[in-house]
């Protein structure tokens, strides 16, 4: 992609506005709830699996034994490999192939995830079909259609997978993570989400922080 190409795409992707859906859900609506988690530079979008539309995102369906998912997205080399400096070179300055990192679990998330701020967030039932396409649409294909496995995770019953994504300075982690929570009609924005603590304080007005971050135990120390 050349820089003018780039530059256009960060534009336009700035001027797209959040998926309409009832946000805050009116009272007394359904509503279903995911979870974010802020760990180190990256930050992961916790699902309870049962409520995810099977229709929807049928690739969830490779977890059905767990109680929830975490999905995490960024570069390639970065996540699956030893971090290097020229790595991050890399993946910062030069659009680089991305996967999804996607992690079944049984246990409260709070304990799965013990460090790290936690925020659960009460959508519409529209807003989490929503998130959840995004997640399906999220996947690189094969020539039949399917989703293509890299292999293992990081962590025990996790799976990496081919993203259909590029990886570049204007879409890193934080940016793909705020894209995903507009998509289910959040309203923060995504173009400048580059650390974790930046999308976190977009989100704290919106949910309930189930665990403070770092920046939130100063501030209440202060």
């Amino acid at each position: 992609m050349t820089a003018g190409l780039l530059l256009l795409a960060v534009f336009l992707s700035a001027c797209t506005g959040p998926a309409v859906h009832p946000f805050p859900p009116s009272r007394g609506a359904p509503t279903r709830s995911v979870y974010v988690v802020a760990q180190g530079w990256h930050a992961g979008i916790v699902f309870r699996r049962a409520d995810i539309p099977a229709a929807v995102w049928p690739e969830s369906g490779d977890f059905s034994g767990a109680t929830y998912i975490e999905v995490g997205w960024g570069d390639e080399d970065y996540y699956r490999r030893a971090f290097t400096s020229g790595r991050l070179m890399k993946a910062a300055f030069w659009p680089t192939p991305s996967v999804l990192h996607i992690v079944g679990f049984d246990v409260p998330v709070e304990t799965f995830f013990r460090s790290g701020e936690i925020i659960r967030l009460d959508l519409s039932v529209s807003g989490y079909e929503a998130l959840s396409d995004f997640m399906h649409r999220s996947y690189a294909r094969d020539a039949t259609g399917n989703a293509v496995r890299l292999g293992p995770g990081i962590y025990r019953n996790s799976t990496f997978y081919l993203s259909r994504e590029r990886y570049h300075l204007f879409n890193t982690c934080n940016v793909w993570t705020a894209r995903a929570l507009q998509s289910a009609g959040i309203p923060i924005g995504a173009l400048l989400t580059f650390s974790t603590e930046s999308l976190m304080s977009q989100l704290r007005p919106y949910g309930v922080v189930i665990r403070p971050g770092k920046a939130q135990w100063r501030e209440e120390l202060e």
